[in-house]
């Protein structure tokens, strides 16, 4: 490069410069960390119940038709319920 050339380069780069001191800066506004949920709370609260509804039929059903030999099908019966509330209060 010629002398001419390094001379205007010079000032352009002091010409950006005084640009920059002249803009006002903009405040920064802190960041919010904005977070996308892929599930609303309202579905999330409902699926918990739902599952939770899920686990104890089939745990009702495991141990009444698995650990205690009788009809898994049996557990939604109103007859296997009252028969196992006559057994704890003892009619």
């Amino acid at each position: 490069m010629s002398e001419k050339e390094l001379v205007q380069e010079a000032k352009t780069r002091e010409s950006m410069k005084a640009e920059k001191k002249d803009k006002p800066k903009k405040e920064a506004a802190p960041k919010r960390w904005v977070r996308v949920r892929m599930l609303p709370i309202w579905l999330r609260i409902l699926l918990v119940i739902l599952f939770l509804a899920a686990s104890l039929a089939l745990g009702a059903m495991i141990g009444y038709g698995v650990i205690g030999d009788g009809n898994p099908a049996d557990v939604f019966k109103k007859e296997t319920w009252q028969h196992i509330v006559d057994i704890v209060m003892k009619k």
